[in-house]
């Protein structure tokens, strides 16, 4: 009975025996029209010679009819002949093969990739670190060479302290009130120091055990704490002093302390009222050191000479003069005589 199925519901097995069939039977179409035609030459069978007698000729009996020559092994065979098809069906499905041999393809292809992956990735790894330690080393040469080279000495800068004496304003009767007092300064150094004179307080260097903290002057009535700095803002606290790097426990150096006489307290208003053999005090975080006055002056305002160092351990009280004029300063020196702990 013909298989009346759908090609796409046969399996591969199926169609390749429905083709082998076909090729078949068109193979055999074709021998039979060749042997209709006389192109087919028919096998003849072969008769053995007679044997050798010495008494008779040998007859060979010819073949029975009944036995005909065997011709089907001389005609050529087929490798889609329906008797060998078994054996084609009993080989090795080779679609499993071939399915197993592309998943093994496969997975060769992906450990590749992934090989490749990882190569790439060690290889960046490689040049990450290879840049780092390159920058590392060289940081490092740059570093002994910056070592190895001479210091260059810092350019001064001018400190307003070196160019005019602390203190200076204008009266608070001036027209606009008390002010710093510009003019003082000379015109061509003025650009050099202008912004030295307000000094935000958070800049001020801070105190140490040696650092001055409290100034007496028992004639003057006077008990305040000590500012570091003197400049405009610093002197709206009270009493300053030069930050010019010393200390009342040094052995040597002028101590430097300036304020007001009349306006922000007017703390040093009085300054004229000492005399050489007055005494003060100047108070640390561990001692209090005695200064004796030695005498006193009215310098010009650009007379900074008054706080160079005088040897040994001196101080100076500066302040403007006179009272609500402003023109002139009032310096008072005095020496360190002794301290008390």
């Amino acid at each position: 009975m013909r298989d009346k199925r759908p090609v796409d519901e046969l399996s591969i097995e199926e169609l390749e025996r429905i083709l082998a069939i076909r090729k078949r039977e068109e193979r055999q179409n074709r021998l039979k029209r060749m042997r209709q035609n006389g192109r087919l030459l028919e096998p003849q069978a072969v008769e053995a010679p007679p044997a050798a007698s010495f008494d008779r000729p040998a007859t060979v009996p010819p073949a029975p009819a009944s036995s005909p020559a065997r011709t089907s092994d001389a005609l050529p065979r087929f490798e889609d002949d329906p008797a060998d098809l078994g054996f084609a069906r009993s080989r090795p499905d080779r679609r499993f093969w071939r399915s197993f041999a592309d998943q093994v393809l496969l997975l060769v292809e992906i450990a590749a990739v992934l090989g490749l992956i990882y190569l790439g990735y060690l290889m960046l790894t490689s040049i990450s670190r290879l840049e780092r330690e390159t920058a590392s080393a060289a940081e490092l040469a740059n570093q002994q060479r910056l070592a190895s080279m001479p210091t260059l000495a810092p350019t001064p800068q001018l400190q307003l302290y070196q160019v005019v004496l602390p203190g200076g304003h204008t009266p608070p009767t001036a027209p606009g009130g008390a002010r710093f007092n510009y003019e003082e300064i000379p015109a061509n150094l003025l650009p050099l120091v202008q912004n030295q004179i307000n000094q935000p307080i958070i800049n001020r260097p801070p105190p140490t055990v040696e650092t001055a903290l409290q100034l007496s002057i028992p004639r003057l009535n006077i008990d305040q704490t000590i500012v570091q700095g003197t400049d405009w803002e610093a002197l709206k606290l009270g009493i300053g002093q030069l930050i010019n790097g010393v200390n009342p426990g040094d052995d040597s150096g002028n101590l430097v302390l300036a304020a007001h006489n009349d306006i922000y307290g007017e703390y040093f208003r009085h300054l004229d009222q000492l005399e050489p053999g007055d005494e003060f005090y100047i108070r640390t975080q561990t001692r209090i050191f005695t200064y004796r006055v030695t005498g006193w002056e009215l310098v010009k305002p650009t007379d900074v000479h008054v706080m160079d160092n005088r040897g040994g351990a001196t101080a100076t009280l500066i302040s403007c003069y006179p009272y609500q004029v402003n023109t002139q300063r009032i310096v008072v020196y005095a020496e360190r005589v002794d301290d008390r702990a």
